[in-house]
Order: C-alpha cells, then sequence, then structure tokens
C-alpha cells in the first residue's frame, strides 16, 4: 500500500524522464513527491499558493519542496486526487520512500564541532602558557 491508501501494483509505474516531459501548463504539470507521480494541472488554480509555486517544481522531483512548506493533513488528503503512478523501484529516492511520512531531520555528526572545541582549547592553552613564560 502506498500513502494514499492505493495497491502499490495497480499504480502506473512512470519514469522519472516521462515526469520532465510535464513541466508546463499545455503539456500538463507532472512532479513526483515521495516516489510518487502527481498530475496537478487542474489544481494550479486553486492552490493557495499560487500555480506559480507548483510551476517552479513542475517535472521534477518536489519532495523536499513539499515538506518544506509544511503542508497540513488535509493538503496530504487532497494529494489523492492527483495521484496518477509511481517511480520504478530503481528511481526511488534515498530520502522519499511511498511512506508519506515527513523526513526527519538528523543533523550529521560534524567533525567541525570537535575541530572548533580543539583550537578553542589550544587557543587558551596559548593565552595561559603566554601569561606563566612572560613572569
Amino acid at each position: 500500500m502506498t500513502d494514499h491508501g492505493t495497491e502499490l501494483s495497480k499504480l502506473k509505474v512512470i519514469f522519472t524522464a516521462e515526469v520532465k516531459k510535464h513541466h508546463y501548463k499545455e503539456n500538463g504539470v507532472w512532479m513526483i513527491i515521495h516516489n510518487n507521480v502527481y498530475d496537478v494541472t487542474s489544481f494550479l488554480e486553486e492552490h493557495p499558493g499560487g500555480e506559480d509555486s507548483l510551476l517552479d517544481v513542475a517535472g521534477k522531483e518536489a519532495t523536499q519542496d513539499f515538506e518544506d512548506v509544511g503542508h497540513s493533513d488535509d493538503a496530504r488528503e487532497l494529494m489523492k486526487k492527483y495521484l496518477i503512478g509511481t517511480l520504478p523501484p530503481e528511481e526511488h529516492k534515498k530520502t522519499g520512500g511511498t511512506t508519506g511520512e515527513k523526513d526527519k531531520f538528523e543533523p550529521p555528526c560534524s567533525n567541525l564541532k570537535w575541530a572548533v572545541f580543539a583550537l578553542a582549547g589550544a587557543l587558551v592553552f596559548g593565552i595561559v602558557l603566554k601569561k606563566y613564560l612572560s613572569k
């Protein structure tokens, strides 16, 4: 099952190359969100954020843009109406998935933090050493 209650086997498999062809009104406005393909052409004029926000990501992978806005549960429910297919498994994005869950932000472990601490420690040590040697 997908996040939309539709059996995955019943969804048409649509390749990214096909989605890329649908990036303007005259040819249809398709986008990829969580590895699912949506045709939002008929929703352009109704979209609360304006049609330009949809046209900006037309024909593209739009998961991050969709999640960054923080769409409501109602908006996620409305998406079901525009679902036309899914990407083949070999084209799935690692962070995408078809679960519909928001990607959880997990900051990477940064070596920069340790470098800053080491530099600060060395600086303090240098100041103390200089004061000690100047006596």
